[in-house]
């Protein structure tokens, strides 16, 4: 898993390059203006609603000593809790509507790197809108699992530092499957991409630590995550799956 890790890490190095070789910017123009009105959007919920969140936790205090503390603890936490959903609804969101866009990106990078002579499903800008949509609402309701748990063990002294690290970890992986699934979605079936996800964990976390980490750059991370992320996440899942043909292609030789 740490060699696929670092193999996700590493395929972010040569994207830009890639992405003006095969001209692909034109495809970015629509995901990249989705992704920064639905950060704008969600960030002005986050900054209305952190405070309610706030006032609502700090009730469980009772006394009057430390009260005014314990409400400043508590708007913080109610920040970091609307912040970690935000984050979480704006990947889904953004990543289930760019798919009509993203998938042509992978398939242009598929015939760069390996010809003309590839066989894929094919499918329909609706077909991968749905697909999307479908992929990350069951990412979306996995995720929230894993989070809340989380969340609530921030809560518990010494045990709680482990959260922040398993909170990004969780985020990556599913920041990582969303973005892989462009190029899974012509290969597989709903339920074959997940498997294959599954089997894959380290390139979905690798692409997805560094898509986390984009975020945290002020609006130029909002903008570029997307196309470098998918970029990365296409050369690598492709290798993947090229991989997976020879070996199955040698395999049937051997038997014969």
């Amino acid at each position: 898993m740490i060699k696929n890790i670092l193999n996700a890490i590493k395929a972010y190095a040569g994207t830009f390059k890639l992405i003006g070789q095969l001209g692909l910017w034109k495809y970015f123009g629509v995901p990249m203006a989705i992704s920064f009105l639905t950060a704008v959007a969600i960030g002005f919920l986050a900054w209305g609603l952190s405070d309610n969140l706030g006032a609502f936790i700090s009730k469980i205090w009772f006394w009057e000593w430390g009260a005014e503390t314990f409400r400043t603890i508590s708007d913080f936490i109610g920040a970091l809790i609307i912040i970690a959903l935000g984050l979480i609804l704006y990947r889904h969101i953004v990543m289930a509507l760019s798919a009509p866009f993203m998938s042509p990106v992978s398939e242009k990078i598929e015939k760069h790197l390996f010809g003309e002579n590839h066989s894929h499903r094919n499918t329909s800008n609706l077909g991968q809108l749905w697909r999307g949509i479908r992929i990350n609402v069951r990412n979306l309701l996995m995720e929230l699992l894993f989070t809340i748990p989380i969340i609530l063990i921030g809560f518990i002294p010494v045990i709680g530092i482990i959260s922040s690290v398993l909170l990004f970890l969780v985020q990556s992986y599913y920041a990582g499957f969303g973005n892989m699934d462009y190029t899974l979605e012509r290969h597989y079936k709903y339920s074959e991409s997940i498997q294959f996800v599954s089997r894959n964990k380290g390139l979905a976390i690798g692409n997805g630590m560094v898509f986390m980490l984009m975020l945290l750059i002020p609006v130029v991370g909002i903008i570029l995550v997307l196309p470098l992320s998918v970029t990365a996440a296409s050369t690598e899942t492709l290798k993947v799956l090229e991989s997976t043909k020879q070996i199955g292609f040698n395999g049937d030789l051997d038997r014969n």
